[in-house]
């Protein structure tokens, strides 16, 4: 395998993650090689804690300061162009893909186990006020987090606000901004997101 021929696979795994535990053999001993040195680089700058067998891509910005940790799990995958900013939990083999932004706030984002992230979804688990009587930059921020269930399929481009769950097993359409809870097992859907059947 050529330097170009892998620098290019490189590339090719950053925005699509989930081939990393398809690699073969060869391609395995330099692609975890790489992932450990990455990984191994943000632990020491960040609050970062990542599992065994995670992916991150090098184009992925994360961000954690102490009370701000971000903890991804066993095979958790996270894509190019992401921005992450802690506190956040990722579960064990949830795939976050590119251009993906979730922010923490102060109470935080959890994602369960086996989740699916599409790309350029927006998570934002803080908010502002919005009285008449103060310019917007001089509202108190609240925080009330983000929890994300497990075997869950947020569709690209999704925006979640702060204080909304979404239960096990539940499907976010595609475009969808998801302002309230979303029971376990529906397909929601909208703007803003409403319940359009159960998944099964």
């Amino acid at each position: 395998m050529t330097d170009q021929y892998r620098e290019q696979h490189k590339q090719r795994l950053s925005y699509m993650p989930w081939l990393y535990h398809s690699l073969k053999p060869a391609q395995r001993e330099w692609a975890e090689a790489w992932q450990r040195e990455l990984q191994q680089q943000l632990m020491a700058l960040e609050t970062i804690r990542f599992g065994d067998g995670c992916f991150v891509a090098p184009e992925a910005k994360l961000f954690a300061e102490p009370g701000r940790d971000i903890v991804v799990g066993n095979g958790s995958q996270i894509a190019a162009d992401c921005f992450l900013h802690g506190p956040i939990r990722i579960g064990e083999h949830v795939s976050i893909n590119h251009g993906v932004s979730l922010d923490g706030g102060r109470a935080g984002i959890d994602i369960g186990d086996h989740s699916r992230i599409a790309a350029r979804c927006t998570f934002y688990a803080f908010n502002h006020g919005m009285a008449a009587d103060r310019l917007i930059r001089e509202q108190p921020v609240s925080s009330k987090g983000i929890r994300i269930g497990r075997d869950v399929w947020i569709g690209a481009n999704v925006g979640i606000v702060d204080g909304v769950s979404i239960g096990d097993g539940a499907v976010v359409g595609m475009g969808s901004v998801v302002t309230k809870d979303v029971p376990a097992g529906t397909v929601v859907a909208g703007n803003p997101a409403r319940v359009l059947r159960p998944r099964d």
